[in-house]
């Protein structure tokens, strides 16, 4: 009894409190209010000691070291371009005299789960091989794996292949990405796809870190207009088979798809849905402006809609002209940003001396710098601000959109 009358006396005091005053006016919505800091528009900084230090002897050492955080194998498909484009900066800085008379050397670490033996390697280039900085890495996974190092470290990262704007926010001052963002690429995108589909269109995301990356921005740029995605369907990354997904896909009889996938998935679920209707409006991420992309899709890839991350000009038909001639096939966007990476960190390197933390502020200091895939100009958060424009594939090569 006692306790049926506790029960019913709370009941009433929970009543009491959720009901209005009398007479009081319903509650309004809080007003958006601005942040007291915003991290995202303020310059990060490295403010300890350090800059002082004197370089070490020349005379002790045999090379200048640099790290490499990604596949040093030319035939792998995910980043073997990036790696030939690594080594013709470093080559062609060595060719001119390396660093007071020094050569630049490379210090490849991989494992095909960086998450396991790659940290461990990685670590072991940045605290017993004394790298001067970091080239690195491939995708925004391994990318977030090196940053966790270098903020220990102390130690200069400069990353030629990641889109994923997270890698920025962690608000490292170490880390520095020469690739625009997820968020411009969505924006370029989500506004194609509003004036080609309107409504009509369907979402294809694969489960890996970046596809989910790019597809939580385009997301929030179709709400942001009032665009809801209606269909979606996500897949395992690498996925072999897709030809069921691709029937599914065209069932639901959308006048275009977004595949936001790696390079090979990508390749194929646009060859299934080419086979199914040829009169899809298809629209891809990056990674389908990547060789493996374009050799695995083949015809399919004629008119599929990308991000163009390289701002073309003189300097950049002058570096596919060598890479050709070296490697016998054109360079793709992860391979010339690779290879502006090294240069401009090699640029760095002979303005500060060999001092990591001298080395950080030059790289930040020669901003805005011109590279073979366009201007690398930081924003607060060390990510290239350079805008993103739209192409098309047209027979195998990528022309801007509307040509």
């Amino acid at each position: 009894m006692r306790g049926s009358t506790a029960g019913l006396i709370l009941l009433a005091a929970a009543f009491l409190i959720l009901q209005p005053c009398v007479g009081q006016e319903p509650r309004q919505p809080l007003p958006d209010r601005e942040p007291y800091k915003d991290a995202r528009k303020h310059r990060r900084g490295y403010f300890g000691a350090g800059r002082d230090d004197p370089e070490p002897d020349l005379k002790s050492l045999h090379a200048v070291v640099l790290g490499y955080f990604g596949p040093s194998d030319p035939g792998h498909p995910d980043g073997g371009p990036a790696w030939l484009g690594t080594n013709l900066a470093i080559d062609e800085a060595n060719a001119s005299g390396g660093y007071k008379g020094l050569p630049f050397r490379l210090s490849p670490v991989w494992a095909e789960n960086p998450w396991a033996d790659g940290a461990t390697k990685l670590t072991r280039v940045a605290y017993l091989e004394r790298a001067w900085a970091i080239i690195g890495s491939i995708d925004g996974a391994s990318t977030h794996l090196a940053e966790t190092i270098v903020a220990k470290a102390h130690l200069t990262l400069i990353d030629p292949g990641s889109t994923d704007e997270t890698v920025n926010q962690a608000n490292v001052p170490w880390m520095f990405s020469c690739l625009p963002g997820d968020r411009p690429i969505a924006a370029a995108l989500g506004n194609t796809l509003l004036d080609r589909a309107g409504g009509s269109f369907l979402l294809l995301t694969a489960t890996d870190h970046d596809s989910r990356a790019l597809s939580a921005e385009f997301k929030l740029f179709l709400s942001a207009r009032r665009v809801t995605v209606k269909q979606q369907l996500e897949f395992p990354a690498g996925t072999e088979q897709t030809s069921a997904l691709a029937s599914q896909a065209a069932a639901l009889g959308a006048r275009a798809v977004v595949v936001l996938a790696d390079a090979r998935d990508s390749a194929r679920l646009i060859r299934d849905l080419r086979r199914r209707d040829p009169s899809l409006v298809l629209l891809a991420g990056p990674s389908a402006c990547r060789r493996a992309f374009l050799a695995e899709a083949g015809t399919a890839a004629e008119g599929v809609i990308v991000p163009v991350t390289v701002d073309a000009s003189p300097a950049t038909a002058a570096f596919v002209e060598k890479f050709q001639a070296l490697h016998g096939f054109e360079p793709d966007y992860a391979a010339t940003a690779a290879y502006d990476a090294a240069s401009l960190l090699i640029a760095a390197i002979r303005k500060s001396g060999l001092n990591r933390i001298r080395i950080r502020d030059a790289i930040e200091e020669l901003s805005p710098w011109r590279g073979a895939s366009g201007t690398i100009d930081w924003d607060p958060l060390g990510r290239n601000a350079r805008p993103v424009r739209l192409g098309v594939i047209r027979s195998g090569r990528i022309a801007p959109l509307g040509e």
